[in-house]
């Protein structure tokens, strides 16, 4: 009896250092995977908020932004740059991806929403109180409408309530809606148009008016994988999580519209 119990009491040894070792082997091998994310400046401080909690739920993938205009980084994408997702503040530069067929098609949805707003340096009082009074102001900025969406958005509504040919010299171009925000907080400029998420986080700048929806495009922000990501798998796993409850959240409190 003694012999059979000592017998079983070092096969469960064995066996339990042998499951033991095989799971530090198993966490060991778990590779380390870097993501790169081409998003638009306008979602900045909310994906860098999500990207913590990712980062904290899976340890080994290291979530890489590249922030900037979307119509730049759509071409960039276009020539060839190594990207795993992208996160557009625009359709139109977004369909351009997919129609090429850089984009998965079973992974890309329509996710957010956001509003345009004119702002003005906080505590200047120029006279400008609407989109209307922009004839009063002697620099105004937007971002470029052939990469910038927001300047886009911008220069649709300012056409559509009849002052844009009247105030087109006055116009300061933004490389995106960061650097317009800047521009108005350092008095550079009279005003600028911007994201309301963007005009949110700053506290040297006021919201004097909302733009029409009607007066421009809708402001839709698709996101999807690209299709020749090296780290496919990982993609897909970021593009899901930033759906869940907990990130939607997140965006909602920087201001943008749950679209999904």
């Amino acid at each position: 009896m003694k012999k059979s119990a000592l017998l079983l009491s070092s096969t469960i040894i064995v066996v339990t250092g042998c499951t033991t070792a095989e799971t530090s082997k198993d966490h060991a091998k778990q590779k380390k995977v870097e993501l790169t994310i081409s998003a638009a400046s306008s979602l900045q401080n909310a994906l860098l908020n999500i990207k913590t909690n990712f980062e904290n739920k899976y340890p080994n993938v290291k979530i890489n932004f590249n922030f900037g205009a979307s119509g730049a980084l759509q071409q960039q994408i276009s020539n060839g740059a190594p990207v795993d997702l992208f996160f557009s503040a625009a359709e139109d530069k977004f369909n351009i991806l997919m129609k090429d067929g850089l984009l998965e098609k079973k992974n890309e949805k329509d996710l957010l929403g956001n509003e345009l707003v004119l702002v003005v340096p906080k505590d200047v009082k120029n006279g400008i109180n609407s989109f209307e009074d922009l004839s009063k102001a002697t620099k105004i900025s937007i971002g470029t409408p052939e990469v910038v969406p927001a300047g886009k958005y911008a220069m649709e509504t300012l056409q559509n309530i009849k002052v844009w040919n009247s105030i087109e010299g006055k116009m300061v171009y933004a490389k995106d809606v960061r650097q317009v925000l800047t521009y108005v907080e350092t008095g550079n400029v009279d005003a600028g148009i911007v994201y309301k998420t963007d005009a949110l986080t700053s506290s040297k700048v006021k919201i004097i008016a909302t733009a029409n929806e009607n007066c421009h495009d809708p402001i839709i922000y698709p996101v999807g994988v690209i299709k020749n990501s090296t780290h496919s798998k990982e993609a897909r796993l970021f593009y899901e999580y930033l759906q869940k409850d907990r990130s939607m959240k997140i965006f909602q409190n920087y201001g943008f519209i749950d679209l999904h």
